[in-house]
This record gives structure tokens, sequence and C-alpha cells, in this order.
């Protein structure tokens, strides 16, 4: 790879793990080479857009609690009845740089890799390549590209498992996902239809919105701020709190660290989720904005 911009360093991060840390004059960030994980986005003059738990583990192996997690190439628990990590191994494994640019008009483009290898054939047989771009201006742009490379369809999972800062996630209301049909893993398993009210959060929340390409907007009002999440080549939407008993569960998750998060994920998955054609690639991305 050729040298970083001077806008980019690289440095071990917690845990000893890499880390490239990003400043520039219209935001600064930080991304774990550990499961391309965008772990700070915060334009200026502005409060961080992204929430990353005080308690994340910073482990080798283990996932990272907040930020962007990458989903893939299954979400949540794995279907076919094979052993695996919640959410798949792409967030679990180290990605290679393979380059960082700084474009004419301020904006720092990231490019990570992973391609399947001995490791990922023992836990899914999948042959592919995965390009993740990140680019970060007064906007974040998240672009995931996967590509066949096998000889067989590829069927895939993805998500760009987002956390969000909120002042109080009782206070916020979320727009853009009225009509829709929706999974609720809360409770009793079912399916449901979101009204035409702004989504409240109101108790624990985990949801799977399904053929949906909307723009979601998280209203803020103590923060005075709006946080506008347009999707590319996403038929799912996520949304999901864990609320006071479920935080408590997680140990990589304060106990009182709940209020401040709100996770709206940009995805494919269960009846979205995609089929690939050999020789062929999907894209899915995201553009999230502050105002």
């Amino acid at each position: 790879m050729q040298k970083l911009p001077d806008s980019v360093r690289m440095e071990k991060g917690q845990g000893g793990l890499q880390r490239l840390v990003i400043h520039t004059p219209q935001a600064d960030a930080e991304i774990y080479l550990h499961g391309a994980h965008v772990t700070k986005f915060q334009p200026k003059g502005q409060k961080p857009v992204l929430f990353m738990s005080a308690k994340s583990m910073f482990e080798p192996g283990k996932p990272l609690r907040g930020g962007v997690p990458i989903c893939f190439p299954w979400f949540g628990p794995r279907q076919d009845g094979q052993p695996g990590s919640p959410h798949g191994f792409a967030r679990l494994v180290e990605w290679e740089l393979v380059s960082a640019e700084q474009t004419s008009d301020g904006v720092l483009e990231i490019h990570l890799r992973l391609v399947s290898n001995e490791a990922t054939r023992a836990l899914w047989p999948g042959e592919f390549v995965a390009d993740y771009r990140v680019r970060i201006g007064t906007s974040l742009y998240l672009g995931l590209s996967v590509k066949n490379t096998g000889s067989q369809p590829l069927r895939i999972e993805e998500a760009l498992h987002t956390y969000f800062s909120v002042s109080d996630v009782k206070q916020v209301s979320i727009d853009g996902l009225a009509g829709v049909t929706y999974f609720t893993a809360v409770g009793t398993p079912r399916t449901e239809t979101e009204g035409a009210a702004p989504i409240r959060i109101t108790a624990e929340t985990d949801r799977v919105y399904l053929n949906t390409r909307s723009i979601c907007v998280i209203h803020d009002p103590a923060w005075q701020r709006k946080l506008v999440v347009k999707k590319v080549c996403s038929d799912a939407t996520v949304v999901w709190n864990p609320w006071i008993a479920k935080a408590k569960a997680m140990p990589d998750f304060g106990d009182d660290e709940w209020p401040f998060m709100l996770c709206i994920e940009t995805c494919n998955v269960r009846e979205n989720a995609v089929t690939i054609a050999p020789g062929q690639f999907h894209p899915m991305g995201a553009i999230i904005h502050a105002e």
C-alpha cells in the first residue's frame, strides 16, 4: 500500500489492535482493522455521531460493541444448523488495508478488504471478496461490496449494524418506516405493521423492517439535531435498543448505557437475504449525515 495521507495515521489502539486515526478539516474518525470497524465519526463542531460502549472488549476474536460492526455472512444466530458466532465472522477478523486516499473535495476514502481463506472456509463454504469503502467528510459513507468468486450461488445476509449516539433514547423519534411490515423478536416473535406516527422507543426493541429502502431520520430534540440514514441497495432496516434487562445481561455493554444509543441498521437479512451468482457482486451502503 502507498504512503498514508497526512490526515491518517496507523497506530495501536485499545487492546493493541491496529487502528486508523483520521483528522480532516471536515471530521474526525477512527477505524479498527479488526472487523473493519468504524468506531468514531464526528463532524467538526458537532457531537459524536456514533456510540461506543465503555465496556467494549478490544480482543482478537471478539466483536467490538458500538460504532459500525459489519455483520456477514449471516445475521443474528446462524440459521443453517451449523455452529457459528452470532452475526457471522467478518466482525471478528482483521481486514486488509488496501488504500487511503484524500480526494480533491477534502473527503478521505479508506478501502479495506476481506477475502475468503482457510479460516473462513472452516466456518462457511463461500468463496468471496468483500470490499469495504469508508468515506469521511461532512457525511459518512459506508459501502460494502461482496463478490462471489466461487462456482456456486452465494446466499448472504449482511448488515451495517450502526450504533448512533443520542441524548436520551426515550426522547428521540424515528421517521421513515410508517406502513412497513416488520418482524419483532421481543416477547412472542411475530410480524406487525408500523403505524403512521413516528417510532418511539419505550421498551426493549428489536425489529427487522422488511422490503424498505426508505431514508430514516432520528430526531433528537435535546441535542437539536437530526441523524439522516440514506440506504443504497438495502431492502431491510433493523431498529434496536436493548433497554434495561438486556443491557445488564451483556458483559460488553454498560448497565446504564442503553439510554444513550440507538441502532438503525442498513441490511439485507431474513426474507431480504441476497443471492449472488458466480462471478457477480452485490453492493450495499449507507450515507449518514447529521443536521
